[in-house]
């Protein structure tokens, strides 16, 4: 068997009990006949069905030798850390249901590297960065985490173990997610990591950003700690951010989970509200989702920048000085978040403070590292 198979079978496992986790149901309560039925029917349908009279073993990861399989492989390596990044989902079709793309989807490949521009850009200027294709789900909400937990999520796991083993060559590494991406990283983190404390140990920090991590998620996974102040390493960083009094409950992108906070101006959980005279610069899109530019190629900054406010109640981030009614008016076109999502904007508006703020963890590390060698 090999590794990526045996991660395969892995993933398939932990999204199997993802229906447990997820639904918070028993399987008396969902009845195990009826999950073998469901997880046996997922496997015939994004694997084309098994041969007879031997077992099906499960779907086959991406071949992340195939340099066309990734968005970004650095051309030299210059810096100390690397990044490994994984986009927000990059493709839609008009089917309600789950259906996953292609790794050479069209239209990903096209909207993965706007997504790469608008996100991962702000870690260039701190480690060598890796960025994989994935296979995706389609934004439908049916069994979206169980979905993910699937193909997007033995994707990702075979990227990062192609990555560690032919391309890290030992050094420190920072995660960096959003949206599906960040849901695939949270079952990387909560997996791979769990099966690797030697990986874990170089983790920088792990921004597992525009999906929430919650208390739940923790205390099955004990290897994993949520960061709470500026300068903490090994720790997750997290937030969804939204407008001022948006109802509870119609944020898609939360899943009726509330998750850990922490403030993007200050790195810290606590619930004072933070203004933007704190921020380093938000960045403006285009409404493609590309960054806009100026003449000389320049980001366009945002007149007014964000400003943050932690909702533990409810674990979202509160931006009141973004326009609602320009950035998030509602859903129109039909695919658009509801009013006051700025799911679309968790980095943009925080861009040159996470920047700033993987550059210092990316020092704490490499400190105590030398530190410890001494």
């Amino acid at each position: 068997m090999t590794i990526c198979e045996g991660q395969a079978r892995k993933v398939w496992r932990r999204a199997s009990n993802n229906v447990f986790r997820t639904k918070k149901m028993s399987a008396k309560q969902i009845g195990l006949p009826l999950l073998i039925a469901l997880l046996m029917s997922f496997t015939l349908a994004t694997c084309g069905g098994g041969s007879s009279g031997s077992p099906d073993p499960g779907p086959a990861a991406t071949d992340y030798s195939n340099s066309a399989y990734w968005l970004s492989l650095p051309r030299t390596i210059d810096k100390a850390v690397d990044v490994f990044y994984l986009y927000p989902t990059a493709w839609l079709n008009s089917d309600s249901g789950p259906q996953i793309c292609t790794i050479n989807d069209p239209s990903m490949l096209v909207m993965a590297p706007l997504a790469f521009q608008r996100q991962a850009t702000a870690f260039e200027t701190v480690g060598n960065i890796f960025a994989p294709y994935y296979r995706q789900d389609n934004n439908s909400p049916v069994d979206r985490l169980d979905v993910i937990g699937g193909i997007p999520t033995l994707d990702g796991v075979a990227a990062f173990d192609y990555y560690i083993r032919h391309y890290n060559d030992g050094r420190p590494f920072i995660l960096a997610a959003h949206s599906q991406g960040a849901t695939v990283l949270s079952n990387l983190l909560a997996g791979y990591m769990k099966e690797h404390p030697d990986v874990l140990n170089r983790m920088i920090a792990a921004y597992v950003i525009g999906f929430p991590v919650t208390d739940a998620y923790f205390a099955a996974n004990p290897h994993l700690k949520f960061a709470t102040g500026p300068d903490d390493t090994g720790a997750i960083i997290s937030w969804n951010t939204e407008a001022p009094g948006v109802p509870r409950g119609t944020n898609p992108v939360l899943y009726g989970l509330v998750g850990r906070v922490i403030n993007p101006l200050t790195w810290i959980t606590d619930e004072t509200p933070v203004s933007n005279v704190n921020n380093l610069g938000s960045i403006q899109l285009n409404p493609d989702g590309s960054v806009a530019k100026d003449a000389n190629g320049n980001f366009v900054l945002m007149n007014p920048s964000a400003d943050a406010q932690i909702d533990a109640t409810n674990g979202v981030l509160i931006c009141s000085t973004a326009d609602e009614d320009m950035l998030s008016p509602g859903p129109s076109p039909p695919a658009a978040y509801p009013r006051g999502v700025y799911h679309t904007f968790d980095i943009p508006f925080y861009y040159y403070n996470l920047r700033a703020n993987a550059a210092n963890r990316a020092s704490r590390y490499l400190s105590g590292q030398e530190k410890a060698t001494k």
